[in-house]
């Protein structure tokens, strides 16, 4: 796979939010599950910007647009697009982003700046099963974060 970065470097965001769209639209068909208007507009929603958002953000813009102003909407959205791989839960910020591999298996990593919250994902390098097989460790879930500072908000200090 090629690593794209995509949160804290130029690109052609209306691409990446119709390609990442597209995708779930065919994995959801796929797999048989179903990607309802508000599935896919909450996806939309996160996909609009790479800042990581809580639950009740999500819901403000559901409600706004008249799709709902109970937090289960939101919720239950949100933990169908974790559940498909269409999204992340950001531990640290209590928060979701889209993921930037929705086609892909993959580790992801995550790098956040600790001052715009804008996320970006990367893959985990692969070191980190190494220790594990060694041991017989199974890993069944990762999560890492780091913290920091993004190029656009250094240049802004």
């Amino acid at each position: 796979m090629t690593e794209q970065i995509s949160g804290f470097v130029p690109h052609d965001h209306h691409h990446c939010i119709t390609s990442a769209l597209d995708t779930a639209a065919d994995q959801c068909r796929e797999r048989g599950v179903q990607f309802t208007p508000v599935r896919k507009r909450v996806l939309e929603i996160l996909l609009e910007a790479h800042t990581a958002m809580g639950a009740y953000d999500v819901l403000a813009r559901l409600d706004s647009e008249g799709l709902g102003s109970k937090p289960p909407v939101a919720y239950r959205a949100l933990s169908f697009l974790v559940e498909q791989g269409f999204a992340h839960r950001i531990e640290k910020l209590n928060a979701f982003v889209a993921c930037s591999h929705p086609a892909a298996t993959h580790s992801p990593a995550f790098m956040i700046c600790r001052s715009c919250n804008t996320v970006a994902e990367a893959d985990m390098p692969e070191t980190f099963g190494a220790p594990a097989q060694q041991t017989g460790f199974t890993i069944e879930k990762t999560v890492i974060e780091a913290e920091g500072i993004c190029q656009n908000c250094k240049d802004s200090e």
